[in-house]
């Protein structure tokens, strides 16, 4: 059993550094968390971000869970139904979606098109025609409504690039319904990521609110709302929150989202899910000293672990191995020759040395998917805790 916050260090030593390592134990309690959290509201549909962890153990775990996926391309589309996702349970969104790309979720039945723009729309139509089928679609909103969340990756305000505006939203609600290859079956939004604050939702759910009654008043027809995700994990404290609050953000819609009778409401969560089984494990290859400062040199780098470069991320940093009482403050460093390849400044950890094993927690989202091999490195291998 591995327990939450314990590593298995001696398994880690036939290992070659750096990889990923997934408390699979972890994951499947956390997937146990949501389905008890939506358990009394069959209408709730949760669809995992595919682009939060592709890894196809992690995929295949999560499908056997019974959720759907929120795919943002079309080879995440392909990898979703091979790990079993149903074409059913899976809803394609993305702002330059290729005509392969929707090909693709045409062929694969799937559930619908999160549509962000009047040409995406037309295109849409085009290629369903021409495969005698009718895709449902979603139209995508831009809810002019800010995120406490880093500037990166906040999605739902007027100058992002994302979502239809609200202001030509009726225009192109009347143009899916008539067109004869959509079927428009509701509306979709997504206002940031990494949101640990619940009033943000709150003021997605006021929103929304006000869209739909409008539209209701107009006698348009709203099956299907889609929120997005964006629910956020405790990258500071994972051993103490290893599982976000799921029954908090899931009762926060359900308290001030006004549904009508018979209308699904969908969630597409992937850090929230994946973000705290996930740990990138390496190894210090030198202890460096510096004219003011020590540096832990690992073997990993910016190419396995891009967040802290990226966005200046923060991931909790562990020596795992040591067993030094005394602490020494390092900057703990990658080996790539860019000066952004640093993890962490001025960390604190038991006296470290070379060959001791560190772990960059928290780092199941948005770690091994966008790692790449910038200096022809070898991309990280992945470790699963159910095969230790």
């Amino acid at each position: 059993m591995i327990l939450r916050g314990k590593f298995p260090v001696e398994k880690f030593r036939e290992i070659e550094t750096p990889f990923y390592y997934y408390d699979m134990n972890l994951l499947r309690d956390t997937l146990d968390c949501v389905r008890e959290a939506i358990s009394r509201d069959p209408n709730f549909h949760v669809h995992y971000a595919v682009k939060a962890n592709a890894n196809p153990d992690i995929l295949r775990t999560i499908a056997r869970a019974g959720f759907g996926a929120d795919c943002v391309s079309g080879g995440e589309i392909l990898a979703a139904v091979k790990a079993g996702f149903p074409g059913s349970k899976i809803v394609y969104a993305g702002v330059g979606k290729t005509d392969r790309e929707i090909n693709i979720g045409l062929d694969n039945d799937i559930f619908c098109f999160n549509v962000e723009s009047v040409p995406e729309l037309e295109v849409i139509n085009e290629l369903a025609a021409a495969k005698g089928k009718v895709a449902a679609v979603a139209l995508r909103v831009n809810p002019n409504v800010g995120a406490h969340t880093h500037a990166n990756i906040t999605t739902g305000l007027a100058e992002n690039k994302f979502g239809i505006a609200m202001t030509d939203l009726d225009r192109v609600i009347d143009m899916a319904r008539d067109l004869k290859n959509v079927r428009f079956i509701g509306l979709h939004f997504h206002i940031g990521s990494q949101i640990l604050d619940m009033t943000d939702f709150t003021a997605l759910c006021n929103r929304v609110n006000d869209i739909t009654a409008r539209l209701e008043q107009r006698g348009v027809k709203i099956s299907d709302i889609n929120v997005g995700g964006g629910l956020g994990i405790d990258y500071k404290h994972p051993n103490h929150h290893p599982i976000p609050d799921f029954k908090e953000y899931f009762a926060t819609y359900r308290r001030h989202l006004h549904l009508l009778p018979g209308q699904q409401l969908h969630f597409e969560l992937g850090r929230a899910i994946v973000g705290q089984c996930g740990a990138l494990i390496s190894r210090v290859v030198f202890v460096k000293e510096g004219t003011k400062k020590k540096f832990a040199i690992l073997d990993a780098g910016m190419t396995d672990l891009i967040r802290p470069a990226l966005y200046e991320a923060y991931h909790r940093i562990e020596n795992i191995s040591s067993e030094a009482e005394d602490v020494e403050r390092y900057d703990v460093v990658g080996p790539v020759c860019e000066s952004s390849d640093v993890f962490g400044k001025a960390v604190d950890m038991p006296s470290t040395k070379r060959g001791d094993f560190i772990a960059l927690r928290s780092a199941g989202a948005y770690g091994e998917i966008m790692a790449s091999q910038y200096n022809c490195r070898q991309l990280p291998l992945a470790v699963l805790s159910d095969n230790l």
